[in-house]
């Protein structure tokens, strides 16, 4: 199996992983302003903050390496 297909299957699950610990907004309603908080924007916090970063670096890590691998 080639190196890239590892690094893209392993980073796919880092990305799952990373999403699946976010927290969601309560219910539909905080898709569209409605839900606690005010509305859609929040400012992110602690732990919260470093998954949506690290979810965002993830998620750029697993384009480049799709993007390296048609190159291959």
């Amino acid at each position: 199996m080639h190196i890239l297909t590892v690094l893209q299957v392993v980073t796919a699950v880092v990305v799952i992983i990373l999403i699946l610990l976010q927290q969601r907004s309560s219910g539909a309603g905080g898709i569209f302003g409605g839900g606690e908080g005010g509305g859609f924007y929040q400012r992110r916090r602690g732990a919260e903050k470093i998954i949506f970063v690290a979810t965002i670096v993830a998620v750029a890590v697993l384009i480049a390496l799709s993007v390296l691998s048609l190159t291959f």
